[in-house]
Formats: structure tokens, sequence, C-alpha cells
């Protein structure tokens, strides 16, 4: 009788616990989930790379015609 009671006093174990005893995993990289993250996206991501690109572009010639 003793035993029953000392096997339901302990707690079981969660799932949420037995994760959090797993060794810890590093987090990647902001720039190798960025880079995952291109992959997925594709065309849309080059496209918005070119636009970025040619934006940056546009406004650096458009200073340097400004304060010539």
């Amino acid at each position: 009788m003793s035993s029953t009671s000392s096997q339901s006093s302990t707690p079981t174990q969660t799932p949420e616990v037995a994760e959090s005893q797993k060794p810890a995993e590093p987090q990647p990289s902001y720039v190798k989930l960025a880079m995952r993250n291109m992959v997925r996206k594709g065309s849309k991501s080059l496209f918005h790379f070119s636009l970025t690109t040619i934006a940056l572009l546009g406004f650096l010639i458009g200073v340097s015609y400004i304060t010539r």
C-alpha cells in the first residue's frame, strides 16, 4: 500500500517537461533562416532583392547628383 501512495504522489512528466530535458539544439542563425526563406520563396525574393538594389542605386546616384 505504501508503494501505491508513493507512486501516486510522484508527478508524471508532461510532454513539455520531457522536451525541455532534451539537449538544447542551438537555434539557427538569422542568416541561415533568411537564406532558407529566400530559397523557399523563389522568384518573389529575387524580385524584392532587385527592386531594393535599383532603389538604393537610384538613391545614391540622386544624392551624388544633388551634392555635386
